[in-house]
Formats: C-alpha cells, structure tokens, sequence
C-alpha cells in the first residue's frame, strides 16, 4: 500500500489496567446529556465514572489548536512536519511519510474526518514540544474548563492507563467547543474531505442517521469500548450528548439516538433516526 494511502483498517487496541489513583477506569458504561446554552443536565448514567477516553481526547487537541490558532501561534497555511513519532501511530493515519509536511488545515480535517493519529500528534509536537508536554497543556486547560476528573497524556487518544475522563467532562468539553469557537466547530459536521486527490469519508454514523445532528467525535479501544460525544442542533435547542463503554458502534449509536429522542421529542429513537442508506457502504470502519 503506498504511504500516500491513509490507513483505513480497523485495529484493536489493548492496555492493562492500572491500579494507581489516577486509573482505575475501564470500559463502563456511562452517559450525560446537557443542553449546551444553559448547562441544564437532561440525562445522566455514571457520568463521574471514570473512563478511557479514546479518540475522544482528539476534541482537546483541537480545542487547543484553535485557541492556538485565535492567539496567532499557528495558521491554517502553515505547514506542520510529520516526525518518525507521528507516523508510527497505528492505525488512522493520514500517512503522508515521516519527514514530509501537512497544512494544519489538513491536519485539522484528518483529525474530524478520519482520526487521524499523525496528524493529532503533528499539533501537538508543534504547540508542545512533545506528546508529555502536550498532554499537561491538555490537562491544564481541561481543568480550566471545568473538567475536573480528567488526565490527558497524549493528543490522539491511543492507550495510556493514565489518561481518563468521564462522560460529564466530555459534555463539557463538546460545549465548550461550541461556545468558544463556534465557527471552527463547524468543521464536525464534514462528512468527508479531499486529501490530495483523494476522497476520503468519515466514519461517525450518527451524523449520518440523527436529524440536527453537527458532530462531534466517535472513539474505540479494547479498553475504553465504544464511545461518542454528539451535538444536536434541533428546533431552537442546543444539545450534547455522550455515550462511553459500549460493546459496539452500534449500541453505542442506538443509544444515544434513544437518549436524544426521549430528550428532545419525548419519542422512539425510531420516529428520528433512520439509518442513512450510504452509511452501510462507508469505506472507513466505525471508531
């Protein structure tokens, strides 16, 4: 396969349980929804367990990198290196070669679209210095934010026992996206992008099947499950919802449909969200 080619190949993941204070996660079952204009908690199951975020921690390192980007320390233009680090994150990639560059536009689209591990570790490697050092900016600015019970230790989410979250501060952080930089949270809601002749689709099934539905972030490992935080956009409300430890995408999507709907419309899941037909044939594995 050429190193131009991302890597669309789904991979499992593993991480020992740790039993030091700051990991005593593993995949269970949570979820929170909360009205994003008012902070108002419409549901909520386990929401201050802690757990493994996955690919979830992506939503920070964007976060970041648009703060970054408000405050004049990086640009869309501007070129990021990918380091041998970066391109050895297995498995969604946009595999360009260690040494060779991306736009931070790209990196930013990759991360969206396809979770793109390179290019999350790019961000940070330039804002940071390091994936360690840009794990306790992370960290900083998630308790900044309110997030208390979290501990980010690398940019793309892959397995560390130390990193945890739970579904109450993932809430926080979608609505804080929302809130603080509304015009680049805009970007969740591509359903794909062109990379450099190529078009590649993303892989988050409930923008595809939910009414209103404007991003944000799917995430898988063996030990964090399945998890999604989703934003919902609907007749004049704002809401997010998240949905940790599943068994599968598609529980974990059942879920927060059904969540949604007894929230928004007091209805089935089924009266809302009915399955996008193009879904089944996406060329990308759910995360």
């Amino acid at each position: 396969m050429p190193k131009t080619m991302p890597l669309l190949l789904s991979a499992a993941f593993s991480a020992s349980l740790f039993l030091g204070l700051a990991s005593t996660s593993s995949a269970g079952q949570a979820s929170f929804l909360m009205d994003a204009q008012t902070g108002q908690v419409l549901a909520s199951a386990n929401q201050d367990d802690l757990n493994y975020p996955a690919s979830l921690t992506k939503m920070m390192t964007l976060y970041l990198a648009f703060e970054a980007m408000h405050a004049g320390r990086l640009s869309w233009d501007q070129k990021l290196t990918m380091s041998e680090n970066a391109e050895s994150k297995e498995p969604f990639k946009l595999a360009v070669g260690a040494g060779r560059k991306v736009t931070v536009r790209e990196a930013v689209e990759g991360i969206i679209v396809l979770s793109a591990n390179d290019a999350a570790v790019a961000i940070a490697e330039q804002l940071g210095g390091s994936e360690d050092a840009f794990g306790k900016l992370m960290t900083a600015k998630a308790h900044q934010l309110g997030m208390t019970n979290t501990v980010f230790k690398n940019p793309s989410g892959l397995p560390d026992p130390e990193q945890v979250t739970t579904a109450r501060d993932m809430a926080t952080l979608g609505a804080s996206l929302i809130r603080d930089y509304p015009e680049e949270f805009k970007m969740f809601s591509m359903r794909g992008f062109q990379f450099r002749g190529m078009k590649l689709r993303g892989h988050n099934n409930v923008m595809y099947r939910y009414q209103g539905a404007d991003g944000i972030k799917t995430g898988y490992t063996d030990a964090s499950g399945y998890n999604v935080v989703t934003s919902v956009n609907k007749d004049g409300r704002h809401v997010v919802g998240v949905v940790m430890g599943e068994k599968t995408a598609a529980i974990r999507d059942d879920k927060m449909a059904a969540m949604l709907d007894a929230a928004l419309t007091g209805a089935p899941a089924a009266a809302t969200a009915a399955a996008d037909p193009s879904a089944a044939t996406a060329a990308v594995p759910a995360n």
